[in-house]
């Protein structure tokens, strides 16, 4: 049966349509566009409470039952395990590297960049705040870079959620002031990631 997926073009929506195109499967976009507030609408909310895309609903979840589900690191997870697929692994020591390097997207890479983007943009006169967010942000791509510097995907030699949850946040790049010359290794796998089509077409969901 079709997912269904409530999302915007931003990093976090991204990694979910970027999932849905590399597993192949059937979905349904429902663009909430952010910019109007759509999603305070009462009708998003029914949805997340939490106001926040991407969303999906499983007509067929557990059970046979449908499945509303919010937060992009556990939607990566679910349709990953659900179908079965090797962006999940299911040896357990191969499985926690992955789920590791999730939280490491999703605790540090995400919210710091997502900053970053903030005070760069629209708070440009504060420059405590924009030094802070920059130096972390720095230094979270010297920290994957150097995981990338011992193998060609970020949780290993395989190709993974992780992989898909940073790809749209390091698509950025240009916003966080970054020298590709310092950190290479970053950028040979955002070469190589970005060259996949499910990426390329992933990254264009919503059409705007």
């Amino acid at each position: 049966m079709t997912i269904q997926l409530y999302t915007w073009g931003t990093p976090n929506g991204r990694k979910v349509s970027i999932l849905l195109e590399e597993l192949g499967v059937p979905y349904a976009v429902h663009p909430v566009n952010i910019m109007k507030d759509e999603q305070f609408a009462p009708e998003f909310l029914a949805l997340n409470a939490n106001n926040k895309i991407p969303v999906i609903v499983d007509p067929d979840g557990p059970d046979g039952k449908p499945l509303m589900l919010a937060e992009s690191g556990a939607i990566l997870i679910y349709l990953a395990q659900k179908f079965a697929s090797p962006l999940w692994p299911t040896e357990p020591a191969r499985q926690m590297q992955v789920l590791q390097w999730l939280m490491f997207q999703m605790g540090g890479l995400g919210p710091m960049m997502g900053q970053l983007h903030h005070f760069r943009r629209y708070a440009t006169g504060e420059s405590y705040s924009l030094a802070r967010y920059e130096k972390e942000v720095h230094r979270l791509y010297g920290v994957l870079d150097g995981q990338l510097a011992q193998g060609p995907f970020i949780a290993g030699a395989d190709y993974s959620i992780a992989d898909i949850a940073a790809y749209p946040w390091v698509n950025r790049f240009e916003l966080h002031g970054i020298a590709w010359d310092r950190i290479p290794n970053v950028r040979r796998w955002y070469d190589e990631v970005g060259a996949r089509p499910a990426v390329v077409r992933g990254m264009d969901v919503p059409k705007l």
